[in-house]
């Protein structure tokens, strides 16, 4: 057998970039592909390294390097992880920047850019300004990283391919949850850096050439050696029913069952099904923890064959969950199931699974109210305030193990629960007041349009079709100014353009015709639409600028409190 020259370590993340070694992603190596449920997975276990139960570190798998001057190193295997963690950190400093311009501890704020930008991202050569980057991507997307996000520049809309538009879209998704958790504290968001860099580890296999490169590569990811969730827990219970001397309609049974799952619900959902389904159960266990609890609670054939039994029947209910047109669902429900997907909210899946095997057919009235209400509570929760998931998460597994284990059986018991993540009118309205949405984002530009036709229809009576085409959203101050805007700086224009209150509703037609004309010319296209919002913005405001925004928000709040709301 050849010689393999290489080593392993587990390093955290500041001992692989808080040193003067640099990281390169070879030029055709894959290009970025991670997205929101991957950011969401790595955000959610961050945070749950701060919970009070929390784990003391977070394991990220498998690192290959290739060096051969151990100075700087090629990431064969890792790029995902090891870009989404620096980009993480980028719009941490992006963040820290927008707190020192707003006059909020300037000074400091800036030093401590400087100096996690000099410990994880790379220094900025004084001389010529040009980065000096710990970390280089390949040939489709270090420029666009260096360029602007290493840089700390606004990264262009337009003219990107498809991975530099995750690369954007990455860096302003952590750049809001970071600014929401860091509430304009640099203190708070420069310790959370610092316990990230030391709480994420890798174990790290560095070889010294291309053929030991692709031998551990090839080896990591063989079948054998790198197995899926499914393929775990199916060889675990098969293992089981194997054990001792099985009939063969045992193992038939247990494999026509095992099919079916998977087949309805595809190999590659079934472990969120997986966990949905034993927290639906269960005490609520992480999604690193659920393969060895599994492993702990089922060791008989019994407990085998009762696992498969029940994941058999509340595969079709999760599978209708995440399919608003399935038959199962009348069209209220329907509706709430869609704005569900919309709001891109998976917490509750586990209680909607505990409430509909609890009242789905008995009493699917309660049900339905349920449902309602808990997209209320996501859009309060989720959308607009934007709040920690983990506590909500502990809530909803609470209702789902007690339904589940009788403790509970009415609604009225479950609202007392839901009261806990419910955020009261003063926060909800504080909180919608401030929103923004980045509508170069598809899902962004869906839920405002929820919206603004939701307070239109408060507003006017009028009732229209979410889907139509005849209509489009209008940004008031545009996205792109003419010269009429001239009054409005670029900083100002940054932090207005995208606030809820600079949005209404406009016929195509009309938005086509005035393009990024200034406010004059709109205000009398405005006088002439359907939509009574868009008239009022004619009727009240004979100028428009960031005070007029702010003030239109407010009293677009006050109406959204009394639309999404419940009495619990």
């Amino acid at each position: 057998m050849a010689n393999l020259n290489f080593n392993t370590s587990n390093d955290t993340f500041r001992k692989l970039l808080g040193n003067g070694l640099r990281y390169k992603i070879p030029p055709f190596q894959r290009d970025y592909s991670w997205g929101i449920d991957e950011w969401d997975d790595l955000w959610q276990d961050i945070m749950g390294l701060f919970e009070e139960d929390g784990e003391e570190a977070h394991y990220m798998g498998y690192l290959v390097l290739q060096s051969n001057n151990s100075k700087t190193f090629d990431i064969i295997d890792g790029q995902q992880r090891i870009t989404t963690i620096s980009i993480l950190i980028l719009a941490s400093l992006a963040v820290l920047n927008d707190i020192a311009d707003e006059g909020v501890d300037s000074e400091n704020n800036r030093k401590r850019v400087e100096n996690l930008r000099n410990s994880y991202i790379g220094y900025v050569d004084p001389v010529t300004l040009v980065p000096q980057p710990k970390l280089e991507l390949n040939r489709h997307n270090n420029s666009f990283y260096q360029n602007y996000l290493v840089s700390l520049e606004t990264p262009p809309q337009r003219g990107l391919n498809s991975s530099e538009r995750l690369l954007r879209k990455a860096f302003f998704w952590f750049k809001d949850r970071i600014a929401s958790y860091g509430n304009r504290d640099g203190i708070q968001i420069a310790r959370l850096i610092d316990s990230i860099v030391d709480k994420l580890f890798f174990t790290v296999i560095t070889v010294t050439d291309e053929l030991n490169a692709f031998k551990v590569f090839e080896t990591l990811n063989a079948r054998g050696v790198r197995l899926s969730a499914t393929d775990l827990l199916k060889n675990y219970l098969f293992a089981i029913i194997s054990s001792g001397t099985p009939h063969d309609t045992q193992l038939k049974v247990f494999e026509d069952r095992w099919e079916r799952i998977v087949g309805e619900l595809g190999s590659e959902s079934f472990p969120e099904f997986l966990r949905i389904y034993w927290n639906s159960k269960n005490r609520l266990v992480r999604k690193s923890d659920l393969f060895k609890t599994i492993r702990k609670k089922i060791t008989t054939k019994e407990d085998a064959f009762s696992l498969i039994r029940s994941l058999d029947s509340s595969s079709s209910i999760y599978a209708a969950l995440r399919n608003p047109n399935d038959s199962l669902w009348n069209q209220d429900e329907r509706s709430y199931l869609k704005q569900l997907q919309m709001f891109n909210v998976r917490q509750p899946l586990a209680m909607l699974m505990s409430c509909y095997e609890k009242f789905g057919e008995e009493d699917r009235e309660t049900f339905t109210q349920i449902l309602r209400s808990i997209v209320t509570i996501s859009f309060r929760y989720n959308v607009i305030c934007n709040l920690q998931t983990n506590e909500q998460e502990r809530v909803y597994n609470e209702i789902a193990y007690k339904l589940s284990h009788n403790e509970i059986s009415t609604k009225e018991e479950i609202y007392e629960i839901l009261k806990r993540v419910y955020p009261d009118d003063a926060r909800f309205k504080a909180s919608f007041s401030d929103k923004e949405f980045r509508t170069t984002n598809n899902r962004n530009k869906k839920v405002v349009r929820f919206i603004l036709l939701a307070i239109e229809k408060q507003q006017s009576g009028q009732d229209f079709d979410f889907e139509s085409d005849t209509y489009s959203l209008e940004h008031i101050l545009p996205e792109n100014p003419s010269d009429e805007w001239d009054e409005i700086d670029d900083q100002t224009h940054e932090r207005f353009v995208y606030r809820l209150g600079n949005m209404t509703l406009l016929e195509t037609s009309f938005n086509r015709e005035l393009g990024n004309s200034g406010y004059r010319e709109k205000r009398e296209v405005y006088k002439r639409s359907q939509f009574r919002m868009t008239q009022k913005v004619a009727e009240h405001y004979n100028i428009w600028n960031e005070d007029k925004i702010v003030s239109r928000q407010k009293h677009m709040a006050g109406i959204a409190n009394g639309i999404w709301r419940v009495e619990l």
